[in-house]
């Protein structure tokens, strides 16, 4: 057992050896109020501090959510609770050290799943290997966490569209009050996430709120582009409302509903979203034009919010496979073109200019693809690499204004054995390599045991040199910024810099789908 004092409160965690080092962990640490009761659908209030020691040697609950379908192998039910989800797990190579950099992990899950206790983000190894403090995160996900309930509720719950980023604002001045405790430097924090945890990072980087929070910030597989506009929002509220079985002037049933029936009429509601998308579904985003997000992520990067946050960014060549290979076939579904056609839409490349794009990918392959791979590169960048590389745009475009932040790009192009090899370098594949857990049960199904373990030493060492000096350049592995060159490290059975790869359909994305002014 490991005893440790903390602002918040004197909590008692646990000690394990991880990779030779020894390792002190504590889980479920609340760092806000439960979100529940007359608190539901409201911003996190601060953590009382508690009397006594608190247990923290067990996992704290999830967000409430529906089971994963279809369920990775060996997966369960997350274990879930609306009272208690707002906690975080901590790891940390030494309580005594001198304050070390601070890694805070926001999970994936289309803003739908997941959650700090799932064993691939366990950051023991990664704590190790890096000399660093490792956070993970719970925040409130589906309806809980984006129903826009300002036009139905009034007054205090302007930012109900937002619940899940003011969780993580919460989170990180939690992180902010009581990492040093944890012999963290809390004015070195680093958030990093996958999917949509990389998409709350985007929409963190353009909120004024976070501005002093953190110093820097990994995407992996993320977008600051994934937001709608009130009255989007407001459709989405009322499709929620009817299957709640209630009227939009009884709307404040939402308030007292059990959780459970939340969850249901959360569930059909994916469904509903889920036959309408060739891509990714996702039924609950973040709204612009509210109190914590006045104006898009992007604009507000451009105006210089947190224009001194070091970025690191890059996205899995295969982004789009699981959405392809994954999806259920409906006789009612169009050829591969046309659903290309429609991702491209979604993304502001009109009919007229879909062509285009089945042309720049032909020049990138030097063949002509298949109906499959098509649709799989649409998504790819559609909803993950050209908006990594606009982010970026944004970035250079806040640089010449005087901004002092240094950008750093990826793409990871290992290719999984899983499925035969239809993956490709699928969404998500990259996670394991981070974290350090390329022999862990969790990784089996995409890994098979064949991940090379220099790519995964190559990855991790390159997020914790930059956690520790904004540089994810190592003794093995020479990384220049990103710069007018789009200098990207290639991770692959051999990682190596590239100039641009797949240079000419960023190009044709700037040319038919700028940077958005909505």
């Amino acid at each position: 057992m490991t005893f440790l004092s903390t602002p918040a409160g004197s909590i008692r965690g646990a000690s394990l050896g991880a990779d030779g080092t020894t390792v002190h962990r504590f889980l479920g640490i609340p760092y806000a109020g439960p979100p529940s009761g007359a608190n539901r659908f409201r911003p996190p209030v601060p953590v009382e501090q508690w009397d006594g020691v608190l247990d923290c040697t067990a996992a704290g609950p999830a967000a409430p959510q529906n089971p994963e379908s279809p369920a990775p192998p060996g997966a369960v039910p997350r274990r879930w609770s609306e009272d208690g989800c707002l906690n975080l797990n901590v790891w940390t190579p030494g309580t005594g050290s001198p304050a070390m950099p601070v890694m805070v992990w926001i999970h994936g899950g289309a803003y739908l799943l997941g959650a700090n206790s799932d064993a691939r983000y366990d950051g023991a190894r990664l704590a190790a290997a890096a000399g660093a403090v490792v956070v993970s995160i719970n925040y409130r996900l589906g309806a809980l966490g984006f129903l826009h309930l300002a036009d139905l509720l009034g007054e205090g719950y302007e930012d109900s569209g937002n619940l899940a980023l003011l969780d993580q604002l919460e989170a990180l001045r939690w992180v902010r009050r009581n990492i040093g405790a944890f012999g963290g430097d809390p004015e070195n924090v680093t958030i990093f996430g996958e999917s949509a945890g990389a998409a709350a990072i985007g929409t963190l980087l353009g909120m004024p709120a976070s501005e002093g929070l953190f110093r820097r910030a990994i995407m992996q597989s993320g977008t600051a582009e994934r937001y709608r506009q009130p009255e989007e929002s407001a459709r989405v509220s009322a499709a929620f409302l009817e299957l709640c079985g209630l009227a939009p002037s009884s709307a404040a049933g939402l308030l007292t509903l059990p959780v459970e029936q939340l969850l249901a009429a959360q569930k059909d509601l994916e469904k509903r979203f889920a036959a309408a998308s060739y891509a990714v579904p996702l039924p609950f985003q973040p709204t612009l034009g509210t109190p914590s997000l006045p104006v898009p992520p992007l604009d507000a990067v451009r105006s210089g919010v947190n224009s001194g946050v070091d970025l690191l960014i890059g996205t899995n060549l295969n982004e789009g496979s699981f959405a392809v290979e994954m999806r259920p076939p409906s006789p009612a579904d169009p050829g591969y073109p046309e659903r290309a056609a429609a991702v491209l839409a979604g993304a502001g490349v009109t009919a007229t200019h879909a062509a285009g794009y089945t042309a720049a990918l032909i020049q990138e392959l030097q063949r002509e693809p298949d109906g499959k791979e098509l649709l799989e590169s649409a998504i790819a960048d559609s909803l993950y690499r050209q908006p990594s590389n606009r982010l970026l745009a944004a970035r250079r475009g806040a640089a010449h204004a005087g901004a002092e932040g240094k950008n750093f790009a990826y793409l990871f192009t290992w290719r999984s054995p899983a499925m035969g090899g239809k993956l490709g370098a699928c969404h998500a594949l990259e996670i394991p390599f981070v974290f350090r857990h390329l022999d862990a049960p969790e990784a089996a199904f995409l890994t098979r045991g064949r991940a090379p373990g220099e790519l995964g030493e190559a990855m991790s060492g390159a997020w914790a040199s930059f956690a520790r000096t904004g540089s994810p350049g190592t003794a093995q592995l020479a990384w220049p910024e990103y710069g007018q060159e789009h200098s990207t490290m290639v991770f692959d059975d051999e990682t190596r810099l590239e100039a641009d790869p797949r240079g000419g359909i960023r190009a044709f994305f700037e040319s038919v789908s700028p940077l958005p002014t909505r």
